[in-house]
């Protein structure tokens, strides 16, 4: 099973990069986030046309996020309030989460909040976001213990996930708060498919359109996938693929691409 995520930064303005990359690399769920467009919107039809099923979760230019997959899924939610009733008011106005299970494999697909800048509100809904997500993953892995996690995250979770020429002090996406809060998650079992593969540094997902930051790699991995256990033995490979990124107006993340 392979399994991809990519933060596609509006899957419009990138639909023929999405699909000519499909087609090339013919993943059994592709997760899409930062859509940006409303579910009635969404190019449906043309994943359609390659074989995949859309499942989608979006708002108007704004965050969004979508599974799609080469066979029907099971048990398909948005939100946190499917799981937690109590928080959907709260936590599901921004589309951020979206969950299906393919043969057996519970998939969640992310994107979590960016937080803006350290001590700001976003900021500190970022952080509370991330607790809910706790709870939300303690509830799903009573029912399934192959989960597969992935997307954007927002966080570089060790200074060797952003290049050494970046300036992190006080940088969001590199706080110890963000940093704290994802290895809470991460302590209900997950683990760093990537690192199971490569424990080097300069490898990276996201780079800054400004500053050709691309050009010059001084990049961030912080679209990530993380594994229960039994899926964290059977994963035979994690890639990042930067052709994407190479070419004219592409998002600013690139794919990575789990297989086990």
């Amino acid at each position: 099973m392979k399994i991809a995520t990519w933060n596609v930064n509006s899957v419009r303005t990138r639909l023929e990069q999405v699909i000519n990359w499909l087609t090339e690399n013919p993943v059994d769920v592709l997760c899409l986030q930062e859509t940006k467009v409303v579910d009635k919107d969404f190019p449906s039809i043309a994943f359609e046309k390659l074989g995949y099923y859309p499942y989608i979760s979006g708002q108007k230019s704004y965050n969004g996020v979508a599974l799609i997959s080469r066979l029907p899924l099971v048990d398909v939610s948005v939100g946190f309030g499917a799981i937690l009733p109590d928080l959907a008011s709260e936590w599901d106005a921004q589309k951020r989460v979206i969950t299906g299970v393919f043969e057996g494999v519970r998939i969640v697909n992310l994107y979590v909040p960016n937080g803006s800048s350290i001590g700001s509100e976003k900021y500190e809904y970022k952080l509370g976001w991330l607790k809910i997500l706790k709870k939300y993953l303690q509830i799903l892995l009573l029912s399934n213990s192959a989960i597969s996690m992935c997307g954007d995250f927002n966080i570089a979770l060790e200074d060797i996930d952003i290049n050494d020429k970046v300036k992190i002090d006080n940088h969001i996406m590199a706080s110890e708060l963000e940093r704290q809060a994802l290895r809470d998650i991460l302590s209900l079992g997950f683990a760093d498919a990537f690192r199971k593969f490569n424990s080097e540094g300069e490898n990276y997902s996201w780079w800054d359109y400004r500053t050709a930051a691309f050009k010059r790699n001084l990049g961030w991995r912080i679209d990530h996938h993380y594994l229960t256990p039994i899926l964290y033995e059977r994963a035979q490979s994690c890639i990042i693929d930067v052709a994407p990124r190479k070419l004219v107006q592409p998002s600013d993340h690139t794919p990575v691409i789990v297989e086990f």
